[in-house]
């Protein structure tokens, strides 16, 4: 006898969001508990912990039988919320996501900002509901409905960090200290992704590593006139181009540090032609471009294995020059800027750090005073292949709640929890997504959770534990 009706269980899942869950995330939207990089006083503000007590309260009232909730805070590390479910199964599942949040970012439409939740159009709009609050009311919510349906499903464990925006830096920590309690997952589901449409399930079949840092360049102990410098001092501006040319192609965006390149596999070569060919116009619809800008290339193919198998360089911010307004005639002493550099799901991100500084440094134009200190190397991930009875689950659950086939992509942005997880469980089967999509701007203004794809991914999370708790598999 089937006990899992999707009909049943996604209007409940749709009465629980909307008369529980949204209300509770939008009191946590507006905590500004950004990620440690972002508020270097995080701890004395206290937000996070709010944000974390919020969290652990909700879940704590949640109808789950023999739940074991610990919030583990060690030394001046950011807090871990790790949720233990008992199951029918020895076998163990480990659904995971994140609660600290990017900054709030210019440029939020009139009547929204980061830390006001706004309800508009089936979105919640806010900083942190999708990427990545949402995820520990889904989990909880997607197991409920199987126990409230007596239907078997694994010893679950729920796993909520509170850095992975700033590269994960405490999670290894944790990851050691709680290994024993975690066990041996043999399935792992991970919630802060992305899709390519509202319409259908997504997962993703790979991550970018990411190296990032600042580079400061100096050639004056002040700042002169500029009628007194200019033409005898190098302008650091135009240093910083002369070192980003060393870089990166101008014309073309092409990354030149050969570490930081790999060969793209054939089987993604060939994935990226078949969803441009899938995505074409949702692609274009996700970049708010201003009338005439036009993207880096017209082949939709080529752009999908830019933003997931090449590197691609961005300066994300820049200290030393004084706002427009104020600027006067001043030969600049020194800049700083902070590099994100994008790498291969398969490159190594600690060697590409160093190959990166040395490129940097090395023989600095007119013997300016140059240095690049990483801040962070986290890896990229590429997914194991699939188990059949994995790739027929997620193919029933996308069907059973939207109506249409499961898809996949390749992700641009780092889950450097995946490469940890990866290494630690090699023979794990992983199952990727998440709910940011088209224009749902994660890291950006206006962020928003779409409130119809989020009660259908909760009804996916739990026809996967389902599948995973009944099926006759070989792991």
């Amino acid at each position: 006898m089937n006990l899992f009706s999707a009909p049943t269980i996604l209007k409940e899942m749709a009465d629980t969001w909307d008369k529980d869950i949204i209300p509770e995330l939008m009191r946590y939207i507006k905590i500004p508990n950004q990620s440690p990089q972002f508020d270097p006083h995080w701890k004395s503000n206290g937000y996070m912990d709010e944000a974390m007590q919020l969290i652990a309260a909700w879940c704590r009232k949640q109808p789950l039988r023999d739940m074991k909730l610990e919030v583990i805070q060690k030394e001046e590390r950011t807090p871990l919320l790790l949720i233990e479910i008992p199951g029918s199964l020895e076998e163990t599942v480990l659904l995971y996501g994140h609660m600290d949040k990017q900054p709030e970012m210019k440029g939020w439409e009139n009547g929204l900002g980061p830390w006001k939740p706004v309800l508009r159009d089936h979105r919640l709009y806010g900083r942190g509901g999708a990427d990545d609050g949402y995820a520990v009311f889904a989990a909880l919510t997607a197991i409920a409905a199987l126990q409230r349906h007596r239907i078997p499903h694994a010893r679950i464990i729920v796993l909520i960090e509170a850095s992975e925006e700033s590269g994960s830096i405490d999670l290894p920590f944790y990851l050691r200290q709680c290994r024993q309690q975690i066990g041996s997952p043999n399935l792992v589901i991970c919630l802060d992704s992305g899709c390519a449409n509202y319409d259908q399930l997504w997962g993703t079949t790979s991550l970018r590593g990411l190296v990032d840092g600042k580079l400061t360049i100096a050639v004056l102990k002040e700042g002169l006139h500029s009628g007194v410098g200019s033409g005898v001092v190098p302008s650091p501006v135009t240093i910083l181009r002369q070192l980003l040319d060393r870089l990166e192609n101008s014309r073309t965006g092409e990354v030149l540090l050969k570490e930081a390149t790999v060969a793209i596999p054939p089987f993604y070569m060939q994935a990226a032609r078949e969803m441009a060919q899938a995505v074409d116009a949702a692609f274009y619809s996700e970049y708010p471009f201003l009338s005439g800008v036009q993207p880096i290339t017209p082949n939709t193919a080529e752009l999908l294995l830019n933003k997931t198998w090449r590197p691609q360089l961005s300066v994300t911010g820049i200290d030393g020059l004084p706002a427009s307004q104020a600027a006067g005639n001043v030969t600049i002493p020194d800049i700083s800027v902070t590099l994100s550099l994008r790498l291969p799901p398969t490159c190594a991100a600690e060697k590409a750090s160093l190959a990166l500084k040395a490129l940097l440094e090395k023989d600095p134009p007119f013997g300016a005073k140059v240095s690049f200190t990483p801040r962070s190397a986290g890896p990229g991930w590429k997914a194991p292949e699939q188990s059949p009875w994995l790739a027929e689950a997620i193919e029933q659950a996308s069907q059973q709640f939207y109506g249409k086939p499961a898809a996949y992509m390749g992700e641009g942005g780092s889950i450097p929890f995946m490469g940890m997880l990866g290494k630690m469980f090699p023979k794990a089967q992983f199952f990727i997504t998440g709910v940011l999509g088209p224009r749902a701007n994660a890291h950006g203004p206006n962020e928003f959770l779409h409130i119809p794809m989020v009660k259908k991914l909760t009804g996916c999370i739990s026809s996967l534990l389902c599948a995973h708790g009944t099926t006759n598999r070989h792991l």
